[in-house]
């Protein structure tokens, strides 16, 4: 089958996975493409760059990935700004629960002003701060989704049509178009799909394919929900798309992610966690003394063994000896999203094979360090901590969407470990937003029972202002 005919088959499947899944009965507002455009673009490659491909115009080329986005060229500029400026104009229409939201996620709040005032000291302040608007961007957009009056259908689906979209696609592109296969820095073959590299493919896959399973997960507990066998198909086709994408990206953090995340998703449905939320501290902790006690007593190498990697990481742990001693101040960092541009120029020792190409540490936690010092760590620690506690709460509330949540927080600290999961325009850091702002006010929208079994949307809880109160203190 040649291309032109595989994108036919691929067009019709799609509309037809969209056609299964829709569902009349509950509406979610139109502003909700606006967060699916934004995934869209940062789940594979920018506007320049797909318009350069396709049509020869606007000057991007299929390489320039997380690079183009953040200092990308006019068209995606524009392009970005046009996305930002529509989703405030959505939230300024919703200011009656803006505050409320912002209020529960104080920690994040201290964050972003701190990586505001970070920018002063940047090498390239106006850079700098350019980028701290695309990262209020990836706010604007989590709280489109959390606003919707209808925030648990808008949540499943973002996953969908985002879904929808890129998974198919990248398949489409691996099997039939040199535009989904590249080359890593070492010459190795690597499938790309609809992104530049496998394990930003790997990283929205994972995150889509964890939202796919948790959609699923929901239809399969409404038994009589209207439209549920269609949808419950195009849930099923989704997932599956996402477990072959995963497989061909050939990603080992992602697929661990996958692997970590449905299992708490899998633990925390299990009756005895949903009668004693409590349990699943004891679960969580658990999980953390055995990846310690692996770590303290030399079981590193066994681990990325099993995940068909060495105990270098795939080198990373050299690019993280090369990189530390280089920040320009251990306090404070070099400034937002800086250090790429201003000191890793002067990585050396090593690391020939990544001259070309490297713009981060493969580490969150590092690059957050290099960019934003201690604090900037110190405060991520903060987000972390504050998400899990979010997400707890959530699952008191609504253990089917605390289950999410909880995923998303522990794959996002996870992930970090070898990637650059809190850098802005990642779907981690966007998953990780979400549980920040959304995993109480989210859980909340059906805590109130009505009659016949059903169950008040977030359009009941916001027209009582003692519930939404009592839903996020």
């Amino acid at each position: 089958m040649g291309f032109p005919l595989a994108f036919l088959v691929f067009a019709g499947g799609t509309a037809g996975l969209f056609y299964l899944d829709r569902d009349n009965s509950v509406r979610s507002a139109k502003a909700l493409w606006l967060p699916v455009i934004w995934l869209w673009i940062v789940g594979s490659r920018p506007v320049s760059s797909w318009l350069s491909i396709w049509f020869g115009i606007g000057g991007g080329t299929a390489g320039q990935g997380l690079d183009a986005q953040l200092d990308g060229s006019p068209i995606d500029a524009i392009v970005f700004m046009a996305l930002f400026v529509a989703a405030i104009a959505v939230l300024l229409r919703r200011k009656q629960r803006l505050p409320l939201l912002l209020k529960a996620s104080f920690p994040l709040l201290i964050y972003f002003l701190y990586c505001l005032v970070s920018c002063a000291w940047s090498p390239f302040p106006d850079v700098a701060f350019k980028r701290w608007i695309k990262d209020v961007g990836d706010l604007a957009m989590v709280l489109v989704v959390v606003t919707d009056p209808e925030p648990i259908a808008a949540l499943s689906r973002l996953f969908s049509r985002v879904g929808f979209i890129l998974l198919p696609a990248s398949i489409l592109l691996i099997r039939y178009s040199a535009l989904g296969s590249a080359y890593d820095p070492s010459g190795n073959p690597m499938y790309t799909g609809v992104t530049t590299n496998k394990n930003t493919l790997g990283l929205i896959t994972y995150v889509i394919s964890l939202g796919a399973l948790w959609s699923l997960f929901n239809l399969l507990r409404a038994k009589r929900r209207p439209n549920r066998g269609r949808q419950l198909l195009a849930r099923v086709v989704l997932l599956a798309f996402g477990v072959a994408v995963l497989q061909q990206a050939h990603s080992a953090t992602c697929i661990a992610c996958f692997i970590l995340g449905t299992a708490l998703m899998l633990a925390t449905s299990l009756p005895f966690m949903r009668r004693r939320p409590g349990r699943v501290h004891a679960l969580v902790l658990t999980i953390l003394l055995s990846g310690g006690i692996t770590m303290l007593f030399g079981g590193q190498a066994t681990v990325t063994g099993a995940l068909g990697r060495d105990a270098t990481f795939s080198d990373r742990t050299e690019i993280w000896k090369a990189v530390i001693p280089i920040c320009p101040n251990p306090v404070v960092g070099a400034g937002f999203e800086s250090f790429w541009n201003g000191y890793g120029k002067y990585v050396k020792g090593g690391l020939s094979k990544y001259e070309r190409g490297l713009n981060s540490a493969h580490n969150g936690y590092i690059d957050v360090y290099l960019n934003l010092g201690l604090v900037g760590v110190a405060l991520i620690a903060a987000l972390l901590i504050s998400g899990y506690g979010q997400a707890c709460a959530g699952f008191r509330r609504n253990p089917a969407v605390g289950s999410l949540m909880l995923a998303y927080v522990a794959t996002a600290s996870i992930y970090s470990i070898t990637e650059a999961g809190f850098r802005i325009l990642t779907p981690t850091w966007f998953s990780l937003l979400l549980v920040l702002v959304g995993s109480r006010s989210i859980a909340s929208s059906v805590s109130v029972e009505l009659g016949k079994g059903s169950v008040a949307t977030q359009s009941v809880v916001a027209s009582n202002p003692r519930l939404i109160v009592s839903s996020l203190s």
